[in-house]
């Protein structure tokens, strides 16, 4: 495993751990429903000011640091086209593969990834996210792309 300062592992191990507690009680889908009603609040708080940015490329791109302090490996692409404002974010390393077995999980998409672009959609009106590749399932980067009506 990477080096990661202890505040991200203990947010890591908390967010599997909730997620896991929310399924087990509630069900897979109203598990997910109520993580992403719940991280919705975080996303705004989190993404508000790179989303202020005149693009997502820009926003993104000042976000770096902060998942490089993470001890992830991050790159952004423009892909605006026909539009719309678009990036893709490209992340070479998951630190959430090393850990989710430990909550019971194959893969850490659900528990994290697939949360998290299902909550910025809703925090964000006009944003759209998706998940393009991912290393759970073999592919040798984790790929996402978000996109919004060019000019806001």
């Amino acid at each position: 495993m990477k080096e990661h300062d202890q505040e991200f592992l203990d947010r890591m191990h908390r967010k599997f751990r909730e997620y896991r507690t929310l399924i087990d009680e509630r069900g897979p889908e109203m598990g997910f429903e109520a993580a992403v009603e719940a991280s919705v609040p975080h996303q705004v708080e989190q993404m508000s000011p790179f989303l202020k940015e005149p693009s997502l490329a820009e926003g993104f791109r000042r976000s770096i640091p902060i998942f490089e302090s993470f001890g992830m490996e991050m790159e952004v692409v423009d892909i605006s086209n026909r539009g719309q404002d678009a990036v893709l974010e490209i992340q070479r390393y998951c630190p959430y593969l090393e850990i989710c077995s430990q909550y019971g999980f194959d893969t850490p998409c659900e528990a994290v990834c697939e949360l998290d672009v299902a909550a910025i959609r809703r925090a964000f009106p006009g944003m759209h996210g998706s998940i393009l590749a991912r290393q759970a399932f073999g592919d040798c980067v984790c790929v996402f792309k978000y996109e919004r009506k060019a000019g806001g």
